[in-house]
């Protein structure tokens, strides 16, 4: 309902005279266009007259692009971000060698890396990865080290009594306690993780919306960038609800999840 109003107050403007329709096409107009614009997703077919399939197939391939490199980026940051946590706090050595480096490049914008990712990798998805992981790894280290700190002392000692192992202890009381809150700062991390890769793209590191986007601002043509727009939008609420849905099935002990 949110999103009909918006649209309609966005029609009203455009009706008004309110908002030009050159900056900023009003939905009937770039919803139309989507079989002209779609031609854009893929550069083979911006000339000629390609078929509906044509442009469908290029359309669903170039949202996937993007959308298999944030997921990927999203699965090894959580993977390497606990795994790293629970070293730094287990083994006091490393947590005193690591820890300190993890804080100090934590507040580095992910754009910073730009440069490091290309050199180390040249224009691809594995740079465009990297960046996604980049962005996720270091805050989400410091969220597992954070939640393992919090963990009260009252459920270990009663493992402890029952006679449970150090590992029996973590995978049975720490991951337990720790996971509902890593996916929430999972969940809030994945917009930024969308609009890291969408810079990447944007640069020329390989395909998807980031360089139809780039096309859009080359061109001149809002219609494309408010498509291009509306499609992350779209894309980006849909990957969040499947997270949600995630979180809920493998968090089932946790009343709070939302």
């Amino acid at each position: 309902m949110s999103i009909g109003l918006f649209a309609a107050i966005w029609e009203l403007a455009w009706a008004t005279g309110l908002a030009n329709p050159l900056v900023l096409p009003p939905p009937h107009v770039f919803l139309s266009g989507i079989s002209y614009q779609a031609k854009f997703f893929d550069p083979s077919m911006r000339m000629g007259n390609p078929t509906g399939l044509q442009v469908a197939s290029s359309f669903v391939l170039t949202v996937t692009y993007t959308l298999l490199r944030v997921i990927a980026g999203l699965a090894v940051a959580f993977a390497m971000s606990m795994l790293v946590g629970v070293l730094i706090r287990y083994f006091r050595i490393f947590g005193r060698l690591t820890f300190p480096i993890i804080n100090t490049l934590a507040p580095i914008s992910p754009i910073a890396w730009l440069p490091i990712a290309i050199f180390a990798f040249g224009v691809g998805n594995v740079a465009a990865v990297f960046l996604v992981v980049i962005t996720l790894f270091f805050i989400m280290t410091i969220a597992t080290v954070n939640q393992i700190d919090r963990v009260g002392q009252t459920p270990i000692n009663v493992a402890r009594t029952m006679g449970a192992s150090r590992f029996q202890i973590f995978t049975n009381v720490i991951v337990p306690s720790i996971l509902p809150s890593l996916f929430t700062v999972l969940r809030l991390n994945v917009f930024a993780a969308w609009m890291i890769v969408l810079i990447a793209e944007l640069i020329g590191i390989g395909n998807g919306l980031g360089q139809v986007i780039m096309i859009s601002r080359n061109t001149f043509n809002a219609e494309l960038t408010i498509l291009a727009m509306a499609v992350v939008g779209v894309v980006g609420y849909a990957l969040d609800a499947v997270l949600r849905v995630v979180q809920r099935k493998c968090l089932y002990w946790n009343s709070t999840n939302v």
